[in-house]
């Protein structure tokens, strides 16, 4: 497999997506848009891979590669491109497809549970996977679904979670493939502490390292399930 990844800041690399590649021999072209790279012929990879970022979808005025990126990104889903999207990554897949991409009623930061619709229960890439999933979430956007869209996950504050487009094109708005170690990363972000202390109040980036620290097992679990049973279902046929 040749395997395009779109990153969008050096301490949010795909995590245990990127083990699972590894372990399969799959050819990685990692691309960091934020420092520059170009964005390479999305016809020369077997799917993409977009990250998140502290970047919004909609800043185009500051960050023009986002225009070129979502163009990308609409492209190829159109054609039937395998596509894997994760926080910024989900919302980069809404708005290429037509999609608002907007402010949360606040950010969501820290350990919360995620539900499967009736959709996502019965979705291949879901598959065996409890109807309440225990995740890491750090964002402040949500997005719409676009026409076509099917949602797959939910939660209280932030109704869509994951969505599905047609067959082989999926986003997730919550991180599993995160480890304690990047989380203590991402605390030095400032765009991500200045979310994390409005939410939890100050100095609580190291009680947010440990809450990932107890359940990096049970979010990689996750992560393993369904980053493998999406290649199977719509990059490995």
């Amino acid at each position: 497999m040749r395997i395009l990844v779109l990153q969008h800041i050096s301490c949010e690399p795909p995590g245990v997506y990127e083990d699972i590649l590894m372990e399969k021999n799959a050819s990685i072209h990692r691309v960091e848009i934020d420092e520059g790279q170009q964005l390479p012929d999305w016809q020369g990879f077997d799917a993409i891979i977009a990250m998140g970022g502290p970047m919004s979808v909609n800043d185009d005025a500051t960050l023009p590669w986002l225009t070129a990126e979502r163009r990308l990104v609409r492209e190829a889903v159109l054609a039937g491109k395998p596509y894997w999207g994760v926080c910024l990554g989900v919302q980069l897949l809404a708005a290429s497809l037509g999609a608002r991409v907007h402010a949360g009623p606040k950010p969501e930061v820290g350990i919360m549970p995620v539900y499967l619709t009736e959709a996502g229960y019965d979705d291949a890439v879901f598959s065996g996977l409890p109807r309440e999933l225990v995740t890491f979430q750090w964002h402040g956007e949500t997005f719409d679904l676009p026409d076509g869209g099917v949602l797959l996950a939910t939660s209280p504050a932030y109704p869509n979670q994951a969505f599905r487009w047609k067959k082989k094109a999926y986003g997730i708005q919550f991180h599993v493939e995160i480890s304690a170690a990047l989380a203590k990363q991402w605390s030095q972000v400032p765009d991500y502490k200045a979310a994390l202390e409005r939410v939890l109040g100050a100095g609580t980036a190291t009680k947010v390292v440990g809450d990932v620290s107890r359940v990096e097992k049970v979010l990689h679990s996750y992560a393993r399930s369904m980053f493998n049973n999406w290649l199977h279902a719509c990059a490995l046929t």
